[in-house]
């Protein structure tokens, strides 16, 4: 049960004490003062009350047989912190009353007490007991703020980094939509592997940036209209490695994600880059995207070479299966698109597939 619904009982008040007399008296005092009481003569029936119905305020005495005060206060604190609980208790020694009052009792009321007292020391745990639900309130709706404000800045900050990443791309006309096309296909090969809606969601934003590293490599070896040098493809190997070391604190709360931008251009057999990880230690999102890049590399023209046909990319995925990919990953491509016509993606300056001019080097693929 919430604080709001104990709020709308204020005026009811459990008084737990193994004295009749001292019982009688407080619900006396209580019941004239318009509280409605249930009182119970051991720590063990209070809490089986509370089970059932937990209440504002609690009246406790400290030596009891059985469960003492101080344990049944520790236990309401534990279970129900909302509740407030005021100690009446004979024992008049100040450490007991102050490791009571810390262990989270709002007064502490010693016998023999004046009614008065006591109706005047209830309300004030009660007035205490809404400032700090009050306060909690506030707390938790601050907390919300700022959890929403975080949230909002990562949005705009993610924002911008897939920008980029698309401005990187536009920057060449033979990448341009790049990204966006890796990042449509792994959607559809994630949901045809059946995986939820999270983790599509970071396969999609892993594809989307997965190349913002390019951003660290020299212009002349990304716009070189050759094949690259061995030691021009080595650099751009690279930009794996700086795309997660950009992205490492932005994407610290979705390791997935920076995975894909580390990895993927690994290998399934382990002799990709750039830390020759081999099946299961690449995860789901890796291999799906993986796949998803060749595909999108191999269907896109490049200076040195016209655009392959689909039915060749699709070749190319099976003759590499167990090397360069995950069987059931290339499995699952194949199965969501069986007509090869519907592929590759439109992008607004690519709407047609040119006829295929040279066959690429898988290994060698630099998109």
């Amino acid at each position: 049960m919430g604080a709001d619904t104990l709020v709308e009982r204020a005026l009811t008040c459990l008084v737990v004490d193994d004295d009749d007399a001292v019982r009688r008296a407080l619900t006396g005092v209580l019941q004239h003062s318009g509280y409605f009481v249930i009182d119970v003569a051991s720590g063990t029936e209070a809490l089986a009350f509370l089970e059932r119905q937990p209440v504002p305020l609690v009246l406790s005495d400290i030596n009891m047989p059985g469960m003492d005060g101080v344990t049944l206060l520790k236990t309401i604190q534990e279970r129900w912190p909302e509740v407030a609980v005021v100690v009446v208790s004979g024992v008049a020694e100040v450490d007991v009353a102050v490791r009571c009052l810390r262990s989270g009792a709002l007064d502490y009321i010693t016998k023999p007490f004046q009614l008065a007292e006591v109706h005047a020391r209830i309300q004030q745990a009660l007035d205490k007991r809404q400032l700090i639900l009050q306060n909690r309130r506030y707390q938790s709706s601050l907390e919300d703020m700022v959890r929403e404000q975080a949230g909002r800045i990562q949005e705009v900050f993610l924002g911008g980094i897939q920008s980029l990443a698309h401005a990187l791309d536009a920057k060449d006309s033979y990448t341009h939509g790049h990204s966006a096309r890796v990042a449509a296909y792994s959607e559809a090969i994630a949901k045809a592997l059946g995986l939820s809606e999270r983790e599509v969601g970071l396969i999609q934003l892993g594809a989307e940036v997965h190349d913002i590293g390019k951003i660290g490599i020299p212009e002349h070896i990304l716009s070189k209209p050759d094949r690259l040098t061995d030691e021009e493809y080595d650099l751009l190997m690279q930009h794996p490695v700086i795309g997660a070391r950009i992205l490492e604190t932005m994407l610290k709360h979705a390791p997935e994600a920076l995975a894909i931008v580390r990895s993927h251009h690994e290998k399934y057999d382990g002799s990709g880059r750039p830390d020759g990880l081999s099946g299961d230690e690449l995860s789901i999102h890796v291999r799906i995207v993986t796949v998803a890049d060749s595909f999108d590399a191999m269907t896109t023209a490049r200076p040195y070479r016209d655009a392959c046909p689909t039915s060749y990319a699709f070749g190319e995925l099976r003759r590499h299966v167990g090397r360069q990919f995950d069987p059931e990953v290339v499995r699952a491509f194949t199965a969501t698109f069986p007509e090869h016509g519907t592929y590759p993606i439109a992008t607004p300056d690519q709407v047609t597939v040119h006829r295929l001019h040279a066959v690429p080097d898988l290994g060698r693929l630099s998109s």
